[in-house]
């Protein structure tokens, strides 16, 4: 993985906490300082956060494992989007879908069903209906899509969350605890990272910020997906081309010989006397 320096973090605002008197007490062992009525994280602990969370992204993705990424907030939806539909990971960029995780099994006839509309549009089954039934059934598949858009392609319950405001995103995070998928959330002072597996200090505010972070972690999936898709072609039978697969010549029955002494049928000869 690329390595990732505390001057860059700096340079990106990663350092930058709430207003004192809107701390979180539980967040206190990331503070460094605190200036002007503002804490200051501490960023050697932001880039060991940084660093562990990549490395386990990686590895889940690299398992076979799905990671989703979350961050509907304004400053991280753009990026979130962004950052994932180049790393190819599935993601939420405009709010998070209610039981995607503890009712997953109605959550996947949801996606399976937009799936299904959109290869019927395609292959031009809409045509038997009116009209006016094609523009309503068109406005509806592109409306759940807004929601949906990003997870689309996922097959089973993810392996981990990556939550870019762990205080924003709550519900994703209560659903993750009651599935008990491991959690990477950016927390900042102001947020409780008791509940969250792999913590990263950091302001979640900042674009710039979270733009360093986000693309951190991108590059660290694509790298665990590149190694799954690596492999998945290796354990692949080796196809040999120019080779043709032989058919099993299954040897015919001989046929019954009839016996000469066996006398023959129908009408018998008439003797001339």
């Amino acid at each position: 993985m690329e390595e990732i320096t505390l001057q860059q973090l700096l340079e990106a605002g990663c350092h930058f906490g709430h207003k004192a008197e809107r701390w979180n007490p539980k967040a206190a062992q990331f503070i460094y300082t605190k200036k002007d009525g503002i804490h200051i994280i501490d960023l050697a602990k932001t880039k060991a956060g940084l660093e562990a969370a990549g490395a386990f992204v990686r590895e889940t993705r690299a398992a076979g494992r799905e990671v989703i990424f979350v961050g509907t907030k304004r400053q991280a939806a753009g990026i979130i989007k962004q950052e994932m539909v180049e790393a190819g990971a599935p993601y939420f960029a405009e709010r998070w879908i209610g039981g995607f995780l503890t009712n997953w099994d109605q959550i996947r006839k949801n996606i399976q069903k937009i799936l299904s509309m959109e290869a019927d549009r395609a292959a031009g089954s809409w045509k038997k209906f009116p009209k006016h039934e094609q523009v309503k059934m068109g406005r509806y598949l592109d409306r759940i899509k807004i929601y949906y858009a990003g997870v689309l392609h996922i097959k089973d319950i993810p392996g981990a969350l990556v939550v870019v405001d762990v205080r924003k995103e709550e519900p994703a995070v209560r659903e993750g605890l009651r599935r008990e998928v491991p959690i990477v959330g950016v927390v900042d002072t102001n947020s409780d990272p008791s509940a969250i597996n792999y913590v990263i200090p950091a302001n979640d505010d900042a674009v710039g910020s979270i733009q360093c972070i986000v693309h951190y972690l991108a590059t660290a999936y694509a790298e665990g997906k590149a190694l799954w898709d690596k492999a998945l072609k290796d354990s692949a039978p080796p196809k040999v081309e120019g080779a043709e697969v032989k058919k099993e010549v299954v040897p015919e029955k001989p046929k019954a010989v009839e016996s000469e002494s066996k006398p023959k049928r129908g009408r018998p000869k008439k003797t001339v006397s």
